[in-house]
């Protein structure tokens, strides 16, 4: 039997308990009756706009309350939502609204009319979340038709133009579900957002809190990425539960101040990226009542698929793992020609089946086909990933790497994440990442090193080849003062290269191994 979808057990919260605080930010505080008299205004302001089940709302408002109403105003509908990144370039931001055609934009950076939207600087209709709590006080019986689609998360392939990964209420009903069970989150959580909500990794942590009747704190995510108010924010707001990317970890870690988590038991979720496990410690070290959940899962297939919880012992033998898959949800290794692979500890590529797939990129049936497909196993549609990874012996799954990203030199096959990990264990060496480039008609290697003091790339080197064969030894070594990070919180690889006068790999798709690790 299916859950109730998402936006009627959040909203359902104000009969049973509308006195609780369900969202605040640094100018709006909201208990779950408030809550939901704000999304009933909102739907009725929708309604009254015209927009009609399945219709695209682009969301171009920041990490706030205000977004939170317009989402779930949205899902009440069945409107499906779009959320867009402030800090988008208005090239790429008229790219993503010619894509989707939305019937109206909300936003919180117009002045509004009341009564209607006002044209924007695109000539759409753009009407901020104001007006729309304005235009029609009171309860709308919602006309949405069941297993609709929820939103459409714009991301960028590999060509750089964005495309629209649609998903539905069941894929995103499932996987709010999946994450209030996995996680252990209940009435009495208080979760920190952190990642930006144009990001889907930033959905595991609002939807499901809300979705258990907890309270959602929300900081400006530019604040945020300075740690001390991170750490401030985990003290006076008594957070229990948060999640963000490793990158965001390796930030925290930095600071001064993070001995200011020494007495925590906070619940840290990570994904978006490969886990560390040199920072894992390192965090552990700091704070040894953390408790650390480690989870995967692309945008196709609906905000996180896998989880685990991590321990010292699950760190032991490596990378830190996936763990299994949710209720509902199937993986597949496939080989590099095409078999499925059965036995254990033997990379292949990840297809994913189940109940959290995308119901396919928005207006593009071409692209869809080519990563949605049903001859892996015939009859049952599968995602095809791009992602090496392989099945231990007790079933948990480990990722490897892209499988564009494992790079062969000399005969030998290098994950870059691996390499990384190698040498961030370096004495002296806090951070590290491996970014592949274009060197002529073959693919280099450069590795940029955070370190604790003044060091020569020739004495890092030196310190790599005491413990990586040559053959693995990166093409250069570049030391640097931080590891920047993207606005969805992950390493930024091209501007890193950019400052290198570097130029990115263009790979025409992923290839498979079938090699076990190491």
């Amino acid at each position: 039997m299916s859950p109730p979808d998402v936006v009627s057990v959040i909203l359902g919260h104000a009969g049973d308990g509308g006195g609780r605080p369900a969202v605040r930010d640094t100018d709006e505080d909201l208990s779950y009756g408030d809550l939901a008299d704000q999304v009933h205004r909102a739907a009725a302001g929708l309604a009254h706009l015209g927009v009609a089940p399945g219709d695209r709302v682009a969301l171009h408002l920041p990490n706030s309350v205000d977004f939170v109403v317009a989402a779930l105003a949205c899902l009440w509908t069945g409107a499906v939502f779009v959320p867009l990144a402030t800090t988008d370039p208005p090239a790429r931001l008229r790219l993503v609204l010619d894509d989707c055609a939305p019937a109206v934009v909300v936003t919180s950076d117009r002045a509004g009319g009341g009564a209607g939207a006002d044209p924007g600087p695109d000539g759409r209709s753009w009407v901020t979340v104001s007006d729309l709590r304005r235009s029609m006080p009171g309860r709308v019986s919602p006309p949405r038709p069941p297993g609709g689609p929820a939103y459409a998360i714009y991301t960028s392939g590999t060509t750089g133009s964005p495309k629209g990964v649609l998903i539905g209420t069941p894929a995103f009903t499932a996987a709010v579900a999946a994450t209030v069970d996995a996680l252990g989150l209940d009435a009495s959580t208080r979760t920190l957002c952190v990642s930006p909500f144009h990001f889907d990794g930033s959905f595991a942590t609002l939807f499901p809190t809300l979705y258990a009747g907890g309270a959602v704190v929300i900081r400006p995510r530019e604040a945020l990425l300075f740690p001390r108010t991170f750490f401030r924010a985990v003290d006076q707001e008594a957070i229990t539960y948060t999640g963000f990317s490793p990158s965001y970890l390796k930030l925290l870690l930095s600071s001064p101040e993070k001995e200011r988590l020494a007495p925590s038991t906070l619940v840290v979720a990570l994904g978006g990226e490969a886990a560390s496990v040199a920072d894992i410690r390192a965090l552990w070290a700091v704070a040894p009542g953390v408790r650390v959940f480690n989870r995967y899962g692309p945008t196709e297939t609906t905000i996180a698929v896998t989880h685990v919880a991590v321990t010292p012992g699950s760190l032991a033998g490596g990378p830190v793992p996936l763990g299994r898959p949710h209720p509902g949800v199937t993986f597949h290794l496939v080989d590099a020609d095409g078999r499925l692979i059965d036995a254990a500890d033997q990379v292949g590529e990840l297809y994913i089946g189940g109940s959290q797939l995308m119901e396919g990129y928005w207006g593009a049936p071409e692209l869809t086909a080519r990563v949605l497909r049903d001859d892996v196993v015939p009859g049952v549609m599968l995602y095809r990933t791009g992602d090496l990874v392989y099945r231990t012996g007790a079933g948990e799954y480990v990722y490897v790497d892209r499988a564009d990203r494992v790079i062969k030199r000399h005969g030998v096959r290098i994950s870059l994440i691996e390499l990384g990990e190698a040498l961030g264990g370096l004495d002296g060496v806090s951070a590290a990442a491996c970014v592949p480039y274009a060197d002529g008609d073959r693919t280099g290697i450069v590795a940029y090193v955070v370190t604790d003091h003044p060091v020569e790339p020739l004495e890092l080197r030196r310190a790599a080849g005491r413990i990586l064969p040559e053959t693995m030894l990166p093409d250069r070594i570049e030391p640097v003062g931080d590891l920047p990070l993207t606005r969805s919180g992950k390493l930024d690889e091209g501007l890193l290269l950019g400052r290198s006068g570097l130029h990115p790999v263009r790979t025409a798709g992923p290839q498979t191994v079938a090699a076990p690790p190491g």
